[in-house]
């Protein structure tokens, strides 16, 4: 089905922002973000007040996306939500706001996998912005998931590596723990690191088979290193901070690369796409445009804003899925874990 007037609304609701998008087609209209700060004084995402926020964010996040867009609600298409993985309570709310304005409206309701959406984000127009073509291979990388996926096609996707245990933001954000900082502390080793020596400190790579990572042997490394460090002089981090910094996310990017060549190098793809919140990372985005010309690969970064979580993304698979009208029925459940 190839219908060239097509209106989606997006919701996302897998975490601690509330989204909403409206897609005109594969261009987007509006990309709305309501962020939660309040969880920051927790160190962490609390669920609870995660959801809470979500119902108090969802009415006005919509209304704003459809203003911004210039369309009122009956002329939408169809409604796209994050299915999951994601918070069951966060989920919950983002998927009972689609299932009841869908049925309100009439209109088709279309559930997306949150990790497809970091990977077809790569897929909305944006002028200058040259889309990957099939087969590709997208790294993916955020909070909770680290994975190379070998895309075949829209909803033709194989997981070909992936983390045992931890995934790299959460590398990158105990590790701001450990050296104090606040959270989410990723952005802020990021930040130092662009002042720091990278190859001040060396941390051991860890040893896994195949195309799969580890990054939990790292975080007890890093720990072992500043405390040790800190016995000889309580100032060890505020006289180092920089080079600590550098040298933890240089020592995080080599992982990431070295399985990315592998996987380049098995599967003979040289189109590498990058999504998920950590893609925002600016020492990962550097060293992948520098990988175009030292490896010969083509190399896909999408703009920041597609990055974190938001609802853009959900609709680009929102759009895919109604050209091929694979819609679901209200009794479509949420899914903490869902199968990839």
């Amino acid at each position: 089905m190839q219908n060239q007037d097509v209106f989606i609304l997006a919701i996302e609701s897998s975490c601690d922002d509330t989204a909403a998008a409206v897609l005109y087609n594969d261009k987007v209209l509006s990309n709305v973000v309501a962020n939660q700060l309040i969880h920051n004084q927790y160190g962490g995402v609390v669920p609870e007040l995660a959801s809470r926020a979500h119902q108090q964010n969802i009415v006005p996040v919509i209304d704003a996306a459809l203003k911004k867009a210039n369309i009122t609600k009956e002329q939408l298409s169809a409604i796209a939500f994050t299915q999951g993985p994601g918070l069951m309570g966060s989920l919950l709310v983002g998927s009972s706001f689609a299932k009841s304005m869908a049925t309100a409206l009439s209109i088709p309701l279309i559930a997306v996998n949150h990790m497809h959406a970091h990977i077809l984000a790569h897929f909305i127009e944006e002028e200058g912005y040259e889309k990957p073509k099939f087969p590709f291979l997208a790294l993916t990388i955020s909070g909770g998931h680290t994975q190379i996926v070998r895309v075949d096609g829209f909803f033709d996707m194989t997981i070909i590596g992936e983390t045992t245990d931890d995934a790299v933001g959460e590398a990158f954000d105990k590790s701001a723990k450990i050296l104090g900082l606040p959270y989410p502390g990723g952005p802020l080793v990021d930040k130092l690191a662009q002042s720091g020596n990278p190859k001040a400190y060396t941390f051991t790579k860890p040893k896994v088979a195949g195309l799969d990572f580890s990054f939990s042997g790292l975080k007890t490394a890093i720990l072992y290193f500043i405390q040790k460090h800190q016995k000889e002089n309580p100032n060890f981090i505020e006289e180092n901070k920089n080079d600590i910094c550098a040298s933890i996310q240089y020592t995080i990017i080599a992982i990431l690369m070295d399985k990315l060549k592998q996987a380049v190098k098995e599967t003979g793809i040289k189109q590498v796409a990058i999504g998920g919140g950590v893609s925002a990372n600016s020492g990962i985005r550097t060293t992948l445009q520098e990988a175009e010309k030292k490896y010969g690969w083509k190399t896909f970064i999408p703009k920041f804003e597609y990055t974190t979580d938001n609802a853009a993304m959900i609709g680009i698979v929102g759009y895919q899925k109604y050209l091929s009208q694979h819609f679901e029925a209200a009794s479509v459940v949420s899914k903490a874990r869902i199968p990839f």
